[in-house]
């Protein structure tokens, strides 16, 4: 095999580069999933612009190795017992999901004219990197799924503390990891994932090497494997890995194309929130609870942004981190799932056509 030539390694260097200064541009900026977001949107802004801008097959297995981890890693170890609490509002997760997943895709389908896979994952509110590595393996149109979901985060990020409350917050802080993964059990659960991952890929699940590394990292921490976060440096390189990787994927897009994907994701997020508020005055009536804090628990936030807001309104953070930690859970299976669904309607109206 030739080597590679000295001119890829500097485009990917470059590409590197611009996801690592866009996302350290938007986490001092203190946007939410600002590595993530910032990355992405740097890199789209570059290759829009003409620069170029690359990130080879290989490194995107390594980058979905990384996400399925992150995410496995992410999951409370007492994440399934607290399914027996606040049934009410847990149920109204569930259904606020599917109102959510179902209205939005289907009027990004229909308005808009998106394809299938393109439309119901950027309806999916949540789950970002887990979205965009099911997207980047050939599932919608990354391109305009990543500019959707960004305008969903950052609407977030203003409505959320508005629906909340009406109170000003000047300051709050968010709770850190206090243990980490040390490098052998990294190594150890990196293995894991790569063979699950590599099972699931043979088996042509949609987006295996991802989902397969989630459901490794997720089965040894509900067993007790090991209780550790991943190190933050670790997440960091994850985020602008994946920014980089969702960047690069706007190589040609048009103008035309970002506008049309940009009015769908403000659409989208204002039915989401509509959607949310309506679930939490229902839920309000029947549980002896703040709206504020039901609120808090069924949008479709970070769950950093969330529990601090929680911390800062005297709110129960353990109901807001479960029904987070919840609806990712919730999402991990109804995104594969909802793709599966996509894929076999797909090849039926592809035999329809043959026949």
């Amino acid at each position: 095999m030739p080597l590679p030539q000295p001119k890829n390694f500097f485009v990917l260097f470059l590409t590197l580069a611009i996801s690592a200064a866009g996302g350290g541009l938007a986490t001092l900026l203190g946007l939410p999933a600002g590595w993530l977001m910032g990355g992405a949107l740097a890199v789209t802004i570059a290759a829009m612009a003409g620069v170029p801008v690359v990130l080879p097959d290989w490194l995107r297995n390594v980058i979905f190795v990384l996400i399925g981890m992150s995410m496995g890693a992410s999951v409370a170890p007492d994440s399934l017992a607290l399914l027996a609490s606040w049934p009410i509002s847990l149920a109204a997760l569930a259904i606020e999901l599917v109102i959510i997943v179902a209205t939005t895709g289907w009027m990004l389908s229909r308005v808009f004219g998106l394809d299938a896979g393109t439309a119901y994952l950027s309806s999916f509110p949540g789950h970002l990197s887990f979205v965009m590595g099911i997207a980047a393996t050939g599932v919608g149109n990354s391109r305009q799924i990543v500019i959707i979901q960004v305008i969903r985060i950052l609407m977030l990020t203003i409505a959320v503390p508005i629906g909340a409350t009406f109170l000003p917050i000047d300051h709050f802080e968010v709770a850190t990891a206090s243990a980490f993964l040390s490098p052998l059990q990294l190594i150890l659960l990196a293995l894991g994932c790569v063979a699950v991952g590599w099972i699931f890929d043979r088996l042509r699940i949609p987006a295996g090497m991802v989902l397969g590394a989630m459901a490794a990292a997720t089965a040894a921490k509900l067993g007790g494997l090991y209780s550790e976060a991943m190190p933050t440096p670790l997440v960091i390189i994850t985020f602008v890995l994946t920014g980089a990787m969702i960047g690069a994927r706007f190589v040609g897009i048009t103008r035309q194309e970002f506008m049309a994907a940009a009015k769908g994701g403000l659409i989208a997020t204002a039915m989401t929130v509509g959607i949310v508020t309506l679930m939490t005055l229902a839920v309000a009536q029947l549980v002896d609870m703040r709206f504020g804090q039901i609120w808090l628990g069924l949008s479709p936030g970070a769950l950093e942004g969330m529990g601090a807001l929680g911390i800062a309104l005297g709110y129960d953070t353990a109901f807001i981190a479960a029904h987070h930690v919840i609806r990712l859970l919730m999402l991990s299976f109804a995104i594969p799932a909802v793709v599966v669904i996509i894929r076999w309607q797909e090849r039926r109206s592809a035999q329809q056509r043959h026949n």
